[in-house]
């Protein structure tokens, strides 16, 4: 039977586009299920995002059973800073099947075309901060909850539907020192005796709120020249601060300041959710909070979700405070691994800071783009 598509409506609609992962990567030992809350706080419609976004949602069925989905989406304040006429597809999951993923994109290039748009890219969310880039490696390593997890048949379809390389993020893991490296520990000394830079001691979450919104506005600076990024509106900066800033434990946040207190740089790492999530099947209640409870106080693998430094200190020696804070932490409190952020590939300078530390590549994930004909 052939394919029908139908466009998400309504919230209860919607709760059927976010629960179909859960179905297709049941028992998926890799899969880190999202939160639901937080999918749906995304999602829905008059979320910050729509401040300058448009989007629509899409379901693929056969034979009353839904076979995949994905979302189109239109950020118009990226395409104005970046030059470019493009449309977005993000939140594509489907079964290894080419006539549903084929339908599912040719419902976002249809939009595309009827908006007067050229090319259709992703897998991409709203803004940098949603979970972006098809797995491309590393399809049986631990995803998180930060980044997208998916079957190695996704790569096959976008070739065979015409996509190339965009970009690339890759990801690495590596092994806590015992010790931090000399060079890391001398570059900092240097930032704090020449440059007057010192680490924030956060000691509670209402002190970190504080330095909240100087946080972001600091990551809109460091990120403004990588790869699509659009700065975060005042709105989204809150929505961010209000969903995830109850999750950290400020002993694993690094905030560099300068001497008028301004955050320069910074480092956002939490252990992993992985396993937690994957117990609680992405639910808060009733046990979900629970199981993440219990591994916010594990020990075993931390993930830096969020590193940057502003541009003219990156010769400052303000990222080697950042790291020798962190590292210092990860030793105190008995860490084996740690796993970096998403980095672009062609970000040598950043990637160029695990040479100092025992590494392995863990995984990557692309950025598909093809023009819409």
């Amino acid at each position: 039977m052939s394919i029908q598509i139908y466009e998400i409506q309504n919230r209860k609609d919607l709760n059927k586009f976010i629960s179909f992962q859960f179905e297709l990567y049941k028992n998926n030992p890799y899969w880190c299920p999202p939160l639901f809350k937080s999918e749906m706080d995304t999602l829905q419609w008059g979320s910050p995002s729509f401040d300058f976004c448009q989007a629509r949602y899409f379901m693929a069925y056969r034979n009353n059973k839904i076979v995949g989905r994905v979302a189109a989406i239109v950020n118009h304040k990226a395409n104005e800073i970046w030059n470019e006429q493009r449309i977005r597809f993000g939140w594509i999951d489907f079964i290894d099947d080419l006539e549903v993923s084929a339908a599912l994109i040719s419902q976002v290039e249809q939009w595309g075309k009827e908006l007067g748009l050229n090319e259709i890219h992703g897998p991409l969310g709203f803004t940098d901060m949603d979970n972006e880039g098809m797995l491309i490696e590393g399809f049986n390593e631990m995803s998180n909850v930060f980044s997208i997890y998916n079957y190695p048949y996704y790569v096959t379809h976008m070739e065979k539907l015409g996509f190339r390389k965009d970009a690339d993020w890759v990801q690495n893991i590596f092994t806590i020192p015992k010790e931090i490296h000399p060079l890391v520990s001398r570059i900092a000394q240097i930032a704090k005796e020449k440059h007057q830079l010192r680490v924030l001691s956060v000691t509670s979450k209402k002190e970190l709120l504080l330095y909240g919104k100087k946080m972001f506005h600091t990551l809109n600076n460091c990120f403004r020249q990588l790869y699509g990024f659009v700065p975060l509106s005042e709105r989204q900066i809150q929505s961010y601060i209000d969903q995830y800033f109850g999750f950290v434990n400020p002993q694993f946040i690094a905030l560099v300041l300068n001497p008028r207190n301004d955050v320069v740089a910074f480092g956002i790492s939490m252990p992993s959710l992985t396993k937690a999530l994957q117990k609680a099947n992405g639910k808060i209640f009733p046990w979900g909070w629970w199981h993440l409870l219990k591994a916010l106080n594990e020990r075993e693998i931390i993930e830096m979700y969020l590193v940057g430094t502003l541009p003219e200190y990156q010769t400052k020696g303000a990222i080697a405070l950042v790291f020798e804070h962190l590292m210092n932490a990860y030793i105190r409190a008995g860490f084996k691994y740690a796993i970096s952020g998403p980095q672009l590939e062609e970000n040598i300078k950043a990637l160029s800071i695990w040479k100092h530390f025992e590494h392995r590549q863990h995984l990557v994930r692309r950025c598909w783009v093809k023009n819409i004909e």
